[in-house]
């Protein structure tokens, strides 16, 4: 097999490129099949659900390749043992891989842009660990899963936070001490930048109008993380994750917003340590929290009846709206509201939720239009009377990673 540094992308007609995206729950993987940026094309992609969820459902992977469709409902612990399943289905195949690309979250002030993965570049993210604690230890778990399948090839990585580094210093700074602040660089970073790129240019090609002329509002759920965006004239002003990936909405398994003055009571006044603490508010709280029986938004919709699961899904639908009034605020109203990732495209109760009582604000659904999307569309949700465009877009996180793979290689990677 060609290495990547073996690869010239002016005359290779037919480069394959593997995409890995890990979120918190699953993994996402795609391979490309590329002719420069001529022709891009997807021909082998799949996902593994529910990785490493205590749940009252099964986890499982999907592959699609070759015009089949293939779903094995196996244990999947880890995303390195989803990585191991993905894999093995590619060399039972024999289905070559030229370039290996994976989403990092969070890359602090040591990555500005996309960058190859060399023993330096792997220095800096080991670093980089304690700033997504679920998501970057399990991004560089399956580097290395990568590293051990694919030896020869070679591989780059592209960072969540770019997108957010154009937020003004009123959204980014925290009212810390200064010295403080320039000291360990804290700062609202912003993530799901992949997703938010995407959606923004897909949005605009479907309303015929710039992004550069645009005001959106993008709200990214995923069946881990969420977060939203507040976007103008094609940039990034305000989103609702900051510094970590912790804050914000209401997530599966993270809390959000709290008062910070909560943890240091549990830590002076009951002795929490901050390992203890960090593993509550990351991986035992949100929606695991407060319904006590799962993590995943779809669970606690099938049992709605009962108090402590109604009590999430509202607080989840209250949070997300909170935030969707402080951005119409911020961007002095905007001309679309858009659903995206997982739950935003797939769950159609959680957008109707989330419309309700919004006509002060332009916002007005159409139910039956929002019943009928389908998750793998565009699709548009809003009434006749809404001001406000309302839209549904899947999300292509892996087709931008790919295009960074060959940005890198037309730079000589």
């Amino acid at each position: 097999m060609k290495t990547s540094s073996q690869i010239n992308p002016q005359e290779n007609a037919d480069l394959r490129i593997l995409v890995f995206n890990c979120g918190s729950s699953s993994l996402s993987y795609k391979i490309f099949r590329a002719n420069n940026f001529q022709r891009i094309e997807t021909f082998v992609y799949g996902k593994a659900h529910r990785v490493g969820v205590k749940g009252t459902k099964a986890s499982f992977i999907t592959y699609n390749y070759d015009g089949q469709t293939r779903k094995d409902v196996v244990p999947i612990g880890s995303h390195k043992e989803a990585a191991g399943l993905i894999f093995d289905y590619i060399k039972k195949n024999g289905i070559r891989v030229d370039l290996v690309g994976h989403r990092f979250v969070h890359g602090g002030n040591f990555f500005a842009r996309s960058a190859i993965i060399d023993a330096e570049t792997l220095k800096k993210l080991q670093l980089c660990l304690p700033l997504a604690p679920i998501h970057n230890p399990i991004s560089l778990s399956v580097i290395y899963a990568s590293k051990k399948n694919l030896p020869a090839t070679r591989q780059y990585v592209a960072f969540d936070s770019a997108f957010h580094s154009t937020l003004p210093p009123v959204a980014y700074t925290y009212p810390l001490p200064k010295k403080i602040v320039k000291k360990f660089a804290y700062r609202k970073y912003g993530f799901h930048g992949l997703s938010y790129l995407d959606v923004m240019g897909k949005a605009a090609a479907y309303l015929k109008i710039p992004a550069e002329r645009l005001k959106m509002i993008v709200c990214h759920l995923g069946t881990g993380g969420s977060s939203v965006a507040a976007i103008k004239h094609g940039h990034s002003v305000d989103t609702s994750m900051g510094y970590s990936p912790l804050t914000g909405l209401v997530m599966s398994t993270r809390c959000g917003d709290i008062d910070p003055m909560l943890t240091i009571y549990l830590m002076a006044a009951y002795g929490y340590r901050p390992d203890s603490l960090l593993e509550m508010l990351e991986k035992k709280s949100g929606l695991m929290g407060l319904s006590g029986f799962s993590s995943d938004l779809r669970d606690i919709i099938d049992r709605k009846d009962k108090k402590q699961a109604k009590r999430a899904l509202d607080m989840y639908v209250h949070r997300l709206k909170e935030y969707i009034g402080s951005y119409l605020a911020v961007l002095n109203g905007t001309d679309a509201l858009v659903f995206t990732d997982d739950i935003g495209v797939q769950n159609a109760l959680v957008r109707e939720k989330v419309c309700q009582d919004m006509t002060w604000a332009g916002i007005s659904l159409d139910l039956d239009k929002n019943r009928k999307a389908g998750s793998d569309v565009i699709a548009e949700l809003d009434s006749k009377e809404s001001r406000v465009r309302v839209l549904s877009i899947p999300n292509d996180e892996e087709r931008v990673i790919c295009l960074e793979g060959l940005k890198l290689l037309g730079n000589g990677l």
